[in-house]
């Protein structure tokens, strides 16, 4: 089995507890224009798609006019970052995991279908940034997760073959584009699994000691 060189995360759900953000923040950007997400809804199909591509959906389904989508997309990331700002703050668990990861010699990224000023935002008040070799955005790529552009991109850019990485995935499209990248992955429920012995036992699995 291959050695483990490199370990990509998604962010939302995995390094940051944004999802309620992000379902909130959507959600009031729709309001002003009479539409929303059922908590059911969010969960079954728009959960980690990008927003722009939720509102597509909305469109297709339910008659969101086409003209609102960027006017609803610029708010709903005005309403993402007030939420940052005032709820995103550094997690123990996550910092021991990057740091000491970082110590053994891994490389590691975040690929996120937010877009990176999100993404970059969020991992500097994270405090996990300087642990980071690069980060990936929805802006990086022509196709978001499901598809796997976004983790073949990382890591051809860590110059490592799929089976030397790890993917930490919560979501059904972003484990789906983690899978279809050819690299190990860890499915993880909750900000808290995302622990350095979850990643570790996984590693040791995935390198078949």
């Amino acid at each position: 089995m291959a050695k483990i060189k490199a370990v990509i995360f998604d962010m939302d759900g995995v390094l940051i507890d944004a999802k309620e953000w992000h379902y909130e923040a959507l959600n009031k950007a729709l309001r002003l224009f009479g539409f929303e997400i059922s908590r059911y809804d969010h969960l079954v199909t728009f959960d980690g798609l990008p927003t722009s591509k939720k509102l597509e959906i909305l469109t297709l389904q339910r008659g969101l006019p086409r003209g609102l989508h960027q006017f609803i997309n610029q708010m709903k990331q005005i309403y993402t970052m007030e939420y940052v700002y005032l709820k995103c703050k550094p997690k123990f668990v996550h910092e021991y995991a990057l740091s000491k990861l970082k110590s053994e010699g891994y490389g590691l990224a975040v690929a996120s279908n937010s877009i990176r000023h999100s993404v970059d935002v969020m991992m500097e008040k994270a405090d996990l940034k300087k642990y980071l070799d690069f980060f990936l955005s929805n802006e990086d790529v022509k196709k978001p997760k499901p598809d796997p552009e976004i983790y073949l991109t990382a890591i051809k850019r860590f110059n490592l073959k799929p089976e030397e990485c790890l993917i930490v995935e919560d979501n059904f499209n972003g484990i789906k584009a983690a899978e279809a990248s050819g690299a190990g992955v860890l499915k993880v429920n909750t900000v808290y699994d995302v622990n350095f012995l979850n990643i570790k036992n996984r590693i040791v699995e995935l390198e078949g000691h």
